[in-house]
């Protein structure tokens, strides 16, 4: 596998992201849940605890990260995404109700986006990003993306390195469900009846991902939930995690959007991967 031409000398990347979900995920589930406080309260605790810890370990790294917010979090959490842009990091769409889109006809997923955006451009972010809910596309999420102007999306899984999509002009940035918190830790409603890791379990995990993909010159990308990864040992897991990445300096350790800004002119044309469906 051929590197990807990173810039400045580095040989690989890293990017870390978080989908600012709070309870929305859990009414996206099943909208009976809005009836169950203690569902809602996992959802809670990641807008109230969770997201200020993570905040807090970004900014003493003095690390800008990339958050892709879920629009009706600005309408129920608007301290919290104003303290997010305040510090600095970048932030995405992740729907507007956290419906994933598979479940939507056309229309409705466009107007998903299009309020997302409004809420997100009228508290100030500039939105370059795009994440699907559950990382469930639909066969016109892409369009839809080019059509309102969207430089990437990071939601399929084709490649380790960012590629074109083909037919129009929004770049991939690849995740793993090897490298999302939720699968290591979710746990107690429904389909999250698995047995809860240590954060030590997801950390060598996470180590062992980032040797390979450093190796072979890709992109590392982490997908993480404050509700999730915001628990005090996990977030004393993710400080130790940023201090490995930053010592490895030729690592370029950025947003998604610095990522997507380089691929746009370091993808030729010929770079476009197609998924075929059967």
């Amino acid at each position: 596998m051929t590197p990807f031409a990173w810039p400045g000398g580095y040989r690989a990347a890293a990017s870390l992201t978080f989908d600012f979900d709070a309870e929305t995920v859990w009414v996206a589930f099943d909208p009976a849940n809005a009836d169950r406080p203690g569902v809602m309260s996992i959802g809670h605790y990641g807008a109230r605890v969770g997201l200020p810890l993570i905040l807090d370990v970004l900014k003493r790294h003095a690390v800008k990260a990339t958050f892709f917010v879920v629009g009706q979090n600005v309408e129920r959490y608007p301290d919290r995404v104003r303290r997010i842009l305040d510090e600095g990091h970048e932030i995405g769409v992740h729907g507007y109700t956290h419906t994933p889109p598979q479940r939507l006809v056309p229309e409705e997923e466009e107007g998903e986006i299009v309020k997302a955006l409004e809420l997100l451009r009228g508290a100030g972010a500039t939105v370059n990003g795009y994440r699907s809910p559950s990382w469930d596309v639909s066969p016109v999420t892409l369009d839809l993306l080019d059509k309102h102007g969207f430089v990437y999306s990071s939601q399929m899984m084709a490649d380790i390195r960012p590629y074109r999509h083909p037919s129009n002009k929004v770049i991939e940035l690849p995740i793993q469900w090897l490298l999302d918190d939720w699968p290591f830790f979710a746990f107690g409603y429904g389909e999250m009846g698995r047995p809860i890791q240590s954060a030590a379990s997801a950390e060598q995990a996470w180590l062992e991902e980032l040797d390979g993909i450093h190796a072979l010159g890709g992109h590392f990308i982490l997908t993480m939930h404050p509700q999730v990864i915001g628990r005090p040992g996990r977030v004393a897991m993710l400080d130790r995690l940023i201090g490995t990445i930053k010592a490895r300096e030729d690592i370029w350790l950025t947003t998604c959007g610095e990522v997507a800004k380089h691929a746009g002119s370091a993808l030729a044309a010929d770079d476009a991967v197609t998924v075929f469906r059967a």
